[in-house]
C-alpha cells in the first residue's frame, strides 16, 4: 500500500471519539498537586487555592466538554469536604504507622508508603464521584493504579481508618463497601461474580463489616457476600459466600513429605 493509502485507511476506520488525550496528563498533574497541598509542609494552601481551581477549570473544560455540567457547583462542594477528607487520611495514615511494625516513623508513611498513596487518591477521587463527575475521578484512580499496583475503584465505600499494607495487586471493585477498621494485604480480590452489562446499577462486589483483617490473596466475590464484623480471611482463600461475625476463614494446607527412591542395585 502507497503512504497516501495508508494515510487514508487509518483515517477511515479511526472512530471520533471526541477524544483528547491530554486530559490524562493534566489530572494526573491535578492529582500530584492535590496530595502535595495536603502534606507538603513547603506548600502554602493559601497560595495553592487558585492554582487547583485554575487546573481543576481546565481539565473540566476537557471532560466536560461535550455536556451540561456545573464544573463550579462540583468544585465547591469538593472543597467543603476537603477538611473532612484530610481528617480521614491522617487517620489512615496513624493506623498504618501503628499497624506496621517496619514503619520507623509517621513521615515514611506519607512519604514512602504506597498504601497511603493510593487510598490518598481513592478519597479524594471518591469525592468527585459522588457528585457524578464524569471521567476524572477514574482517571485520577487509574494513576494511582499505575504508580502503586493497587487498584481501587472510585465508587466503592471505604470507611476509617482503612489500612494497606504492601498493597501489590489488591483490586477493590465499583460497588464495594469497607467499613471501619478494615486491614488488607497484597493481592486481595474484592470482585464481581460475574461480569455482564446488565449488572451496572446493581451491588457486584463484597460488603466488609468493622475490623476485619483479610491477607495476602485472598479472593471474596460477590455482592450478596458480607464478611462479618471481627473476621479474620486467611492467605489464598476463595469466598463466594457469607462469613458469619468473629470468624476466621483460612485455607488448609495439605503438607506430605517426600520420599526418596531407594536407588536399585
Amino acid at each position: 500500500m502507497s503512504k497516501d493509502s495508508i494515510i487514508q485507511s487509518i483515517q477511515n476506520n479511526k472512530k471520533n471519539h471526541r477524544l483528547d488525550f491530554s486530559l490524562k496528563t493534566k489530572v494526573e498533574e491535578f492529582t500530584n498537586d492535590l496530595f502535595y497541598t495536603l502534606f507538603d509542609s513547603n506548600i502554602c494552601i493559601k497560595d495553592q487555592y487558585d492554582h487547583l481551581e485554575k487546573s481543576f477549570t481546565i481539565i473540566t473544560s476537557i471532560a466536560c466538554k461535550h455536556i451540561t455540567f456545573d464544573c463550579k457547583k462540583v468544585w465547591n462542594e469538593f472543597l467543603s469536604g476537603l477538611p473532612e477528607t484530610l481528617k480521614k487520611l491522617n487517620e489512615d495514615a496513624a493506623a498504618i504507622f501503628e499497624n506496621d511494625p517496619a514503619s520507623k516513623s509517621i513521615q515514611e508513611v506519607y512519604l514512602a508508603y504506597p498504601g497511603f498513596f493510593v487510598i490518598a487518591v481513592y478519597r479524594l477521587s471518591h469525592e468527585f464521584y459522588k457528585q457524578d463527575m464524569p471521567l476524572i475521578p477514574r482517571l485520577m484512580s487509574e494513576y494511582a493504579h499505575r504508580l502503586t499496583g493497587i487498584d481501587i475503584h472510585p465508587g466503592a465505600t471505604i470507611g476509617r481508618p482503612f489500612f494497606i499494607d504492601h498493597g501489590t495487586g489488591i483490586v477493590i471493585g465499583e460497588t464495594t463497601i469497607i467499613k471501619n477498621n478494615v486491614k488488607m494485604y497484597q493481592g486481595v480480590t474484592l470482585g464481581a461474580l460475574q461480569v455482564t452489562k446488565e449488572m451496572q446499577n446493581q451491588k457486584r462486589h463484597p460488603t466488609v463489616e468493622d475490623n476485619v483483617t483479610i491477607y495476602a490473596n485472598a479472593t471474596i466475590l460477590g455482592g450478596d457476600t458480607v464478611i462479618g464484623e471481627n473476621c479474620t480471611i486467611g492467605g489464598n482463600v476463595w469466598i463466594t459466600k457469607s462469613i458469619p461475625k468473629n470468624s476466621i476463614a483460612y485455607h488448609d494446607a495439605e503438607i506430605k513429605l517426600k520420599v526418596k527412591k531407594q536407588q536399585s542395585e
